[in-house]
């Protein structure tokens, strides 16, 4: 964690989300003169509720639906693509609702 932000960072693999994810939509923030990429918000949830379906990670559920409340300006077709293809067409943007 870098002491002076109170933020941790992990590198997961150099293929991003096993290629699924759009590179475009890939945020860039600078912090203290360096780069550093993230996924974009669309894809995180739609990861979140992949973990949560594959039955391995029940609490993702709950976590998704809170970056999802707490989230503005989403692109809500991307989303729901993403979300249908991390959990098998089980799963969309209406489960992110309470």
């Amino acid at each position: 964690m870098h002491p002076d932000l109170g933020m941790g960072f992990e590198v997961v693999g150099s293929t991003l989300l096993d290629g699924h994810a759009d590179h475009d939509r890939v945020p860039l923030f600078e912090v203290g003169g360096r780069r550093f990429a993230a996924i974009a918000i669309e894809d995180l949830l739609a990861d979140r509720l992949g973990q949560f379906a594959s039955g391995a990670a029940p609490e993702m559920l709950r976590q998704a639906r809170t970056l999802f409340a707490l989230s503005q300006d989403l692109d809500v077709r991307y989303m729901e693509r993403r979300i249908r293809e991390e959990t098998a067409d089980e799963y969309g943007v209406a489960d992110l609702k309470d």
